[in-house]
């Protein structure tokens, strides 16, 4: 591994980690784990992975965890943990949406520092609730847009900010998947049924599940703020209760336009995010896909292509990247950064030192703004399609 401040970092001790939710066939729950280890900044000692106790029990035996720190509950283990003298320092929240709120308010009232799978929480107030805990904490909270990981998204955003392509006045982004082109919810599929569930995912389904990632990479990249948005939400297959495809129209301050398409109705699309962004001196064309890359055409120039640690990639890409050049990152690299950022935010909040400007990691007051997105979205929908201010 390569990232910059590692030796540093080796010689920190592993930080105790807990982890709510992520039991037996949570999908998620395995993703954060192994970001959370890949660079070797974290050690997960304790857990309350099933809302089921029995379940939470062997999901804990499964992985290895001491039975006396696996809990049925995730109160429970706040209230345990924090009394511990090697108790944990953070906590993984990566449950369904609509136990967020009351999970990570557990934890940071304790001082304990949380890193939560996004979005924030199912609705706006919880979030805005949420927000004010995590001021008034002395832990940090950590959101998990993951994409934000990449080293060609940090490289884009770099460029933007040095002003390589002029300002910006457009921005296109997409997230198409086809997992949900049928009523898999109906058949019991887990991941499936929470997320089509209004109770447990909140207003939004696929502008909640990816829509949120795209609308929160395309700000991220570009620094620009959203205004307003005029959506158009679906729910194709019949019987859905949440929405499964949708287009959005943004309006960011400063005058910029944009697009924004989420779907997972969409075949053959398996995870097909994409940003696209142009200014008045260029453009850039980022994929998930074929992350290692990014295009760039200065204005009246041929198109250029930017590698990961090949010329033309800049210093926020290089602290990022892990292995040498040929040699492919992705996902689960890309969420290890989000973990290892983290890592680098907690140990300077340990020592009660200020944490290094160049250290980026998703906040709560992201996670305000992606729900107040996904209600904006579902607000505009209702009344066909009208301009909503965020």
């Amino acid at each position: 591994m390569a990232i910059e401040g590692k030796d540093e970092q080796a010689r920190e001790p592993r930080i105790r980690l807990g982890m709510v939710g992520g039991g037996a066939g949570a999908f998620i729950g395995a993703v954060h784990r192994m970001a959370a280890r890949l660079d070797d900044q974290f050690e997960l000692v304790a857990g309350a992975l099933s809302s089921t106790p029995e379940k939470a029990m062997q999901s804990g035996r499964d992985l290895g965890l001491d039975p006396a720190r696996t809990y049925g509950s995730y109160k429970e283990m706040a209230i345990r943990e924090a009394r511990l003298k090697n108790g944990i320092e953070a906590v993984s929240i990566v449950t369904p949406n609509h136990v967020h709120y009351e999970a990570a308010k557990e934890f940071l009232r304790r001082g304990i520092h949380v890193i939560c799978d996004k979005p924030l929480t199912s609705n706006l107030a919880d979030a805005k609730k949420l927000k004010k805990v995590a001021d008034e904490s002395d832990a940090l909270f950590i959101l998990t847009h993951n994409y934000t990981g990449y080293p060609m998204v940090r490289q884009a955003r770099e460029m933007v900010q040095n002003g390589d392509l002029g300002t910006i006045r457009v921005v296109q982004v997409e997230y198409p998947q086809d997992w949900l082109t049928e009523a898999v919810e109906q058949t019991g599929a887990k991941q499936a049924v929470w997320r089509t569930d209004p109770a447990q995912s909140g207003a939004g389904g696929s502008t909640g599940d990816i829509g949120t990632h795209a609308y929160n990479l395309a700000c991220f990249v570009t620094g620009l703020t959203l205004e307003s948005l005029a959506a158009d939400l679906d729910s194709f297959v019949e019987g859905r209760r949440l929405d499964d495809n949708a287009h959005v129209m943004l309006r960011f301050e400063g005058g910029a336009k944009g697009m924004l398409w989420c779907s997972q109705v969409a075949p053959g699309n398996e995870n097909g995010l994409k940003i696209r962004v142009y200014g008045t001196k260029g453009g850039i064309e980022w994929t998930q896909a074929d992350p290692n890359y990014l295009w760039f055409t200065p204005f009246g120039e041929p198109k250029r292509l930017i590698t990961r640690n090949g010329a033309g990639a800049g210093a926020a890409a290089a602290r990022v990247s892990r292995i040498p050049s040929g040699h492919p990152e992705g996902y689960l690299e890309a969420f290890a950064t989000i973990y290892t950022e983290a890592a680098r935010a907690i140990n300077a909040a340990k020592k009660g030192a200020k944490i290094d400007k160049d250290v980026i990691y998703p906040t709560v007051d992201d996670g305000v703004k992606g729900v107040a997105f996904v209600e904006a979205c579902v607000a505009s929908s209702k009344k066909n399609g009208a301009w909503v201010k965020l």
